[in-house]
Formats: C-alpha cells, structure tokens, sequence
C-alpha cells in the first residue's frame, strides 16, 4: 500500500492505493470519524488485478480540515472525487462506501452515472425525504458539533462509541475495539464538527424521489442487528432499477469492522 497526498481544489486531499496500475478500479470511502485506514484489512484481501484506491473525505484522516464550512458540502464532495478521478483518468470504477462515505457515493452517482460500474452501499441512505426531518437533524448536528469543538475529541468519541448504532462493535475483542478507538482520536476536531455542519444527514439533498433515474447496478449491504438501516435499504430497493439488498447476520451497522472475511466475500463476488 502507498499513501499519497495531492491537491483538489486547493486542498489536501490524501489516498492510500494499491495496483496502481491496473485499469479496473475500486474506489473506497468511509464513515463519519473513519478514514482510509478502515479499508486496510479489506484492500489486502481483493483480488490483484484492480486498482483499489481509499480515500480520506475532507475533514477527515490526513485529507485537509479547513475552518471554512463551505468546503465541507456534500456538492464539495463530489466536485473532489470528480476532478480525482479525471486526474487520475479513472474512467468507471466501482465505489464503495460506508454509512457517510455511501451517502457521498451515492450523490457521486447521481450526478457522474457515467463513472460508476457498480455502486455498493454499506449501511447507507439517500438522505432524509421530509424538510421538518432535514431541519430537526440539522439542529441535531449543530449542537453536536459545537459539542465537538467544546468539549474536544476524547470525550466525543466517548460519547459516540455508546451509540446504540454501535452496541454490536462491544462484542468485538479489546484489541479491535481499541483500534476503532484510536482512528476516532485522530481525527481533527474541526475536520468532525464541520462534516456534520456542512453535509450531515439534515444538510445534504434527498436522493429518495430521484433513485428512480439511477439505471447502475446498487448492491445494498446491511447488518441484521442494525434494523434502522435494514428497513432503509428495503425501501431504497423499490425505488431503484437495479438494486440487490445482502443482509449480513449477527453484525450491525459496520459490517466491514465486525465482520471483515464476510465482508471481503461479499465484495469479491459482487466484482
């Protein structure tokens, strides 16, 4: 694996790829307080004869964390991953991506269907349909986010690592739970506060009336113990053309993490 680090649209963006070159390409995205590193486990296992690349969203990992909370849209980060991927002249590729890091694939979708051969969703959603939704998420995301920058990064991802959204990870041995941890702490306080404010859940477009119009294969994968996101993933699969839905059990809402051999299976077969 070798890490590099380039400029898109005068920021620091940072990727780590492996087979640089081969043609085919999948491209990797995480979640919220996540980076490059989750996909390291996965990167090693697929096959040899794609060019995997993962990258660090803005404001996160090594990629840039700019004050500035307009280059934290989610039309911001999709102008990114665009340019990145005429730079690099990646024509398709499959996109991968996780909880945020799938909402970003998706929009990326949604607007370049052209540069996608599939698009695989883990725990992911087209955003919120309702505006009173979208308005009480953002006020939600606003007072975390001041809670970011107020009380700092530890006693965050304290907070954030109780969320029942991850209660299945605490079955996870110390040593993989320390690791979840440790990616949380690097992160930049600013680079966090300003995702929420800039492309949180409440922030970003709904892609629910438009799914419809996306005609590229979706694979939606979900965790069984992760009910919120199992019922997300059947309703997104009566909207879209062209969608499968993997129901992986006894993990939740990060299957990559609580179960990274099932998880690699999965992606292998759907390549």
């Amino acid at each position: 694996m070798v890490d590099v680090m380039t400029t898109i649209n005068g920021l620091d963006v940072h990727y780590t790829i492996v087979h640089p070159k081969q043609q085919k390409t999948i491209v990797l995205l995480h979640g919220f307080t996540g980076s490059s590193t989750t996909w390291q486990q996965l990167m090693a296992k697929l096959p040899a004869n794609y060019r995997i690349i993962a990258l660090d969203l803005i404001g996160h990992g090594l990629s840039a964390a700019p004050k500035q909370v307009q280059h934290y849209t989610m039309e911001e980060q999709v102008s990114i991953l665009h340019t990145f991927f005429q730079e690099r002249q990646i024509s398709t590729a499959t996109v991968i991506g996780y909880s945020m890091g799938g909402r970003v694939a998706l929009a990326f979708a949604m607007q370049y269907p052209e540069c996608i051969d599939k698009l695989i969703l883990e725990s992911a959603s087209p955003g919120l349909a309702a505006r009173e939704d979208r308005e009480v998420r953002m006020q939600h995301d606003e007072l975390l986010a001041a809670r970011i920058t107020e009380d700092g990064i530890e006693a965050f991802v304290d907070y954030w690592q109780d969320l029942a959204l991850f209660t299945s990870q605490k079955t996870l041995p110390i040593q993989m739970q320390q690791a979840i941890r440790t990616e949380r702490l690097q992160q930049s306080a600013c680079g966090l506060a300003n995702s929420l404010r800039g492309m949180g859940t409440g922030q970003q477009k709904s892609y629910w009336s438009s799914l419809s119009q996306l005609s590229k294969p979706v694979v939606l994968l979900v965790g069984e113990l992760d009910t919120k996101f199992c019922s997300i993933a059947e309703k997104m699969a009566e909207h879209l053309l062209d969608s499968t839905v993997i129901k992986v059990s006894r993990v939740g809402h990060a299957i990559h993490v609580e179960n990274p051999e099932s998880f690699a299976t999965i992606i292998k077969d759907q390549l």
